[in-house]
């Protein structure tokens, strides 16, 4: 219509999608060092950070790139890293280091098979548990999980809202299909983004406590640079920063960054359902597989079968209630993933025995078509 304002609409690639999605949250920095299949995001950052007035490192190498955004991140700035497997795997110490002191921070990775530099150009979903275990600790984290390009900008953008809102490192899990595919992607408008500030502290600096017991379990965080002085360490430390032996303090901080994330886990999880009104057959499926998994469904549909789709956009936390939902009301539960069962596991721990999970594994680099699932769907369906 005349005088309306057309949408802005773009073809672009998942990796597109995560660079714009960070700028759009506000990321002004980033640090990282070329692995692909993840390699776009921080060729297109190089360009576009500057434009925006941010900062863009090539790093000497992964850990070091951790490092930078860990540094960044404390001096007020939103800051990204993108890598693939192996890289991730060199980011995991400073990733608990993150954890442990509280920076926000956002840590893409394009899965990529392994072990060790395996599928370096193919897709993959293998880094689903080294996303939740793969530094030491016993901590929470928060993973996100696209399935479109449209999907990656919003949950790059909620990514940094997360990482903000909860002072944590927060890992955005792509696959390389996601990474490549070219879609057509209706932009929103810079109004219709919701972006979170983190919390910053209005004492004066001589009464500021960095790691300060508060209501909500998360303290406001100062930037270095505004007047502000703490001490920052990966050790167990008190509420002023300083290490600490003294069990009572390492009791309640261990605990304390645990409940921040899990206490609000109604906040973080999120999950899509497709046809799971009537099911008698469930799919858990996540990332480029959900896409297979979608159109699997669609054909089960058209002969009559009664199957629908639960597909988690986070995975950390894993949406367990939500799977134990799906468990009560279906009789069969199948998990198509492109690794050896690392999201099946958690969804026999969370359906406890009330459905029947079946497990679909590809690990040769290639993705599963929608007629494999649709097999696994009549099989269980007979």
């Amino acid at each position: 219509m005349q005088g309306q304002k057309r949408p802005r609409i773009e073809v672009m690639t998942g990796n597109d999608a995560c660079a714009e999605g960070a700028l759009a949250a506000g990321l002004r920095f980033f640090a990282g060092y070329p692995i692909t299949p993840s390699s776009e995001i921080a060729e297109i950052l190089s360009y576009r950070l500057p434009q925006v007035g941010g900062a863009f490192i090539q790093m000497e190498d992964e850990i070091g790139a951790m490092g930078a955004v860990i540094g960044a991140s404390l001096a007020g700035a939103k800051a990204m890293t993108a890598t693939s497997g192996p890289g991730f795997s060199l980011k995991q110490e400073n990733i608990g280091y993150a954890a442990m002191a509280e920076v926000p921070c956002v840590i893409v990775d394009v899965q990529r098979g392994g072990p060790s530099t395996g599928l370096p150009t193919l897709p993959s979903q293998m880094d689903v548990m080294q996303a939740r275990w793969g530094t030491h600790g016993d901590h929470e984290i928060i993973a996100l999980c696209p399935y479109s390009v449209r999907e990656t900008f919003d949950l790059t953008v909620r990514a940094f809202n997360l990482a903000e809102r909860f002072r944590t490192p927060v890992i955005l899990l792509m696959d390389e299909i996601i990474a490549h595919v070219n879609e057509k992607v209706v932009m929103p408008e810079p109004g219709e983004i919701e972006v979170y500030e983190r919390k910053m502290p209005h004492c004066p600096p001589e009464e500021f406590l960095p790691y300060k017991f508060t209501e909500d379990d998360i303290p406001p965080m100062a930037s270095f640079g505004t007047g502000y002085r703490f001490h920052v360490t990966g050790l167990c430390h008190d509420e002023t920063g300083f290490p600490t032996n003294d069990p009572v303090q390492i009791d309640r901080l261990i605990r304390r960054l645990n409940r921040k994330i899990s206490r609000h886990r109604d906040l973080i999880v999120e999950v899509a359902e497709d046809q799971l009104e009537d099911a008698e057959i469930g799919v858990v499926a996540y990332g480029s597989t959900a896409r297979a998994a979608r159109r699997a469904v669609a054909l089960a549909r058209q002969e009559g079968i009664r199957v629908g789709l639960l597909r988690p956009l986070v995975l950390w936390p894993f949406p367990d209630k939500e799977v134990r939902a799906l468990a009560e009301k279906v009789d069969h539960i199948i998990v198509p993933e492109l690794n050896m069962g690392q999201v099946a596991h958690e969804v026999e721990w969370a359906a406890c025995g009330k459905a029947a999970v079946h497990r679909l594994n590809r690990v040769d680099g290639e993705p599963i078509p929608p007629q494999d699932i649709l097999q696994a769907i009549k099989e269980v369906a007979r």
